[in-house]
């Protein structure tokens, strides 16, 4: 019983010395702008939205003001295989006609984005769910791919349909339910100029989404720990000129590299920080903010 009871105490002093650690950095950020960009397979698992939702919620409750970007393509192509629809991709983006377009629309601003909303409140949050139609958020202008004919080294252009980037951002509408309480929970899908809806990447609306908001931090939740060198150890922290350099001697690479494009472009246009972190650790976002190291890699201005 002597040793249990010795036991409970060294726990309750360790909870107690994490509380200390963390007080500094909850008035850091208290009354400032977290942007969550939040995706991948850890979105169709339970445990990992909920304890998500968690952290959210807890951002809020310590007065920050959290905003979540939420992607879903496991999700969408799911359902464009319940549907029979077929699924193309030129360079990792999915050509979107009009069939799957709705289907995109239905997924994103439907199903995940309400089970999102759902999951904050049970944790104790109040969230509201809206698209980058809604307020006019995310103008989105058609993207084009580039790619080249296997049997040539001529490259073309190549319409993805109702595939779109932000041309304009407006964040009018985040601001009215950040200025009530409410947690900001992002489809990211757009109008373009013709009136027509655009599916846009989760992480460049979450970057661009995050520029405009002049973010304190966006944190990008991915499936890996964030950058690493070339001995495959994780680099905490970068400058933009550091990430570029990375890029252009091959240590940044593959599907890293937009990830790491979308930081610069976020930082470079009005976030004080861009975090790239591995969103499947529990309780990531708090251990990112509230300690002193942190846990993924992060982008500066230089």
């Amino acid at each position: 019983m002597e040793n249990s009871a010795d036991q409970m105490q060294v726990d309750l002093l360790a909870k107690t010395g994490m509380l200390i650690e963390a007080l500094p950095f909850m008035r850091r950020y208290s009354g400032k702008t977290i942007l969550v960009k939040f995706g991948g397979h850890a979105m169709g698992k339970a445990d990992y939205v909920n304890a998500f939702a968690a952290d959210i919620a807890l951002l809020d409750q310590v007065g920050a003001r959290p905003v979540v970007v939420h992607g879903g393509g496991p999700q969408i192509g799911d359902m464009l295989k319940k549907l029979q629809i077929e699924s193309n991709f030129i360079d990792g983006l999915r050509v979107t006609d009009e069939a799957t377009i709705s289907v995109v629309e239905m997924v994103l601003a439907g199903g995940i984005n309400k089970a999102l909303v759902a999951a904050i409140a049970g944790a104790g949050g109040r969230a509201v769910g809206v698209s980058g139609k809604d307020g006019g958020l995310l103008t989105a202008r058609k993207l084009m791919a580039v790619a080249k004919a296997s049997d040539s080294a001529i490259q073309q252009a190549v319409d993805l349909g109702f595939v779109g980037e932000p041309s304009h951002v407006d964040v009018t509408v985040l601001n009215a339910l950040m200025q009530h309480h409410l947690i900001p929970v992002v489809a990211p899908v757009g109008s373009g100029e013709d009136g027509k809806t655009y599916n846009i990447n989760a992480d460049t609306a979450a970057g661009a989404i995050a520029a405009a908001l002049n973010a304190t931090r966006m944190l990008m939740l991915t499936d890996v720990s964030g950058v690493l060198d070339k001995n495959g150890k994780l680099i905490s922290s970068l400058t933009i000129s550091q990430a570029e350099a990375l890029i252009h001697d091959g240590t940044v690479s593959g599907g890293m590299i937009p990830k790491v494009k979308t930081c610069i472009d976020a930082v470079q246009g009005g976030a004080e920080g861009a975090v790239i972190m591995d969103g499947r650790a529990p309780h990531a976002l708090l251990v990112e903010l509230f300690t002193e190291h942190g846990m993924g890699t992060m982008i500066t201005a230089d």
